[in-house]
């Protein structure tokens, strides 16, 4: 893929990122995979920048699935001590930048102390407008699609919603994401090329382009040349194209 040609090009409105690499990343540097995971937190706080920068109105980044807890536990460890450490040292900077912050997924799973950096973050960065970033934590597509179907057939058991009226609206309004527009643009990186349970309702629509960078190396030039592939595609919504 080429570079952006042209800066007057607009950003997409939704981006998502499937981070992925850190731990080849790390492996080619003869490093433990929890070297890895903390180069890619500092790649977050790039492509955070770099959204802002381009214009970019919503970013969604998959942090932690909820098949990640399957991983080993001194890992899972590291992972949420980086996260601390970004709830901590990170929310006042993004904060001052005007970004909103929420977290979407099982939030249940997650430590005690994790859970309230989460809900103070959310709480000081509720009215910021200039870019909402949303990370999911402990998150997978199919567990979010049926706990929408759960909520739905409780209330049609309770007689608060008729069978017939559920429509796409309602179930996507009882997703974690409801207050948020669907992706255009869905970037996964180190070359792996499938979503892995992220977002699959939202992303229906979603062009989908396929890195080889490592997440750990991602810099503004990965995004600007996802932008630029997402700029070569036609979008036609299940219509018939142009061509």
């Amino acid at each position: 893929m080429q570079p952006l040609s042209s800066p007057a090009l607009p950003a997409p409105a939704h981006v998502a990122i499937i981070m992925d690499g850190n731990g080849r990343w790390a492996r080619m540097r003869g490093l433990p995979r929890t070297a890895g995971h903390q180069r890619g937190v500092e790649a977050v706080k790039g492509a955070v920048e770099a959204a802002g920068e381009l214009g970019v109105g919503y970013l969604t980044l998959f942090g932690f699935s909820t098949e990640n807890w399957t991983r080993p536990s001194d890992e899972v460890g590291e992972l949420m001590r980086l996260l601390r450490f970004y709830l901590r040292s990170e929310v006042a900077e993004l904060h001052r930048n005007n970004v909103r912050l929420r977290v979407i997924g099982e939030r249940d799973r997650l430590a005690r102390d994790i859970a309230d950096l989460i809900g103070h973050a959310e709480e000081m960065t509720r009215s910021n407008t200039a870019l909402n970033l949303t990370i999911a934590l402990s998150y997978g597509g199919q567990q979010e699609i049926v706990a929408a179907a759960r909520g739905l057939a409780e209330d049609v058991k309770e007689g608060r919603v008729a069978i017939g009226d559920i429509d796409q609206a309602m179930v996507s309004s009882r997703l974690f994401t409801h207050d948020l527009p669907d992706p255009d643009l869905v970037i996964r990186t180190s070359g792996e090329k499938r979503i892995s349970n992220f977002l699959l309702w939202q992303a229906a629509y979603a062009e989908l382009v396929f890195l080889d960078t490592l997440w750990p190396d991602f810099t503004r030039a990965d995004l600007e040349k996802a932008i630029g592939e997402f700029h070569r595609r036609e979008r036609r919504f299940g219509a018939v194209g142009s061509q």
